[in-house]
């Protein structure tokens, strides 16, 4: 049995839930690489229930986990370097 409510799976699994809504309302991928981070820890305490881990290792593997879930959200979805999207019409037109 965990010792704290941080190493509780779902209490990770809503914050992960949370985190996606979040990022449904204000889109940026920022919010939604902090989710995946969430989810993450969440399925890990899931897999493996007798799992300990000190508070501080476990906000250090949330945040390394979060910055690549970030950076790989970024490197697949946005544009190359230098690029600004235009658009040359208008949707009345």
């Amino acid at each position: 049995m965990p010792d704290a409510f941080w190493q509780i799976w779902w209490i990770w699994g809503v914050a992960a839930l949370v985190l996606v809504g979040v990022e449904i309302l204000v889109p940026g991928f920022i919010a939604l690489g902090f989710g995946i981070g969430a989810a993450i820890i969440a399925a890990l305490f899931f897999v493996v229930p007798e799992t300990t881990v000190a508070p501080s290792l476990l906000a250090l593997l949330f945040a390394i986990l979060s910055l690549a879930a970030w950076l790989v959200l970024r490197r697949v979805f946005s544009l190359p370097t230098g690029q600004v999207k235009k658009f040359d019409h208008d949707i009345n037109d």
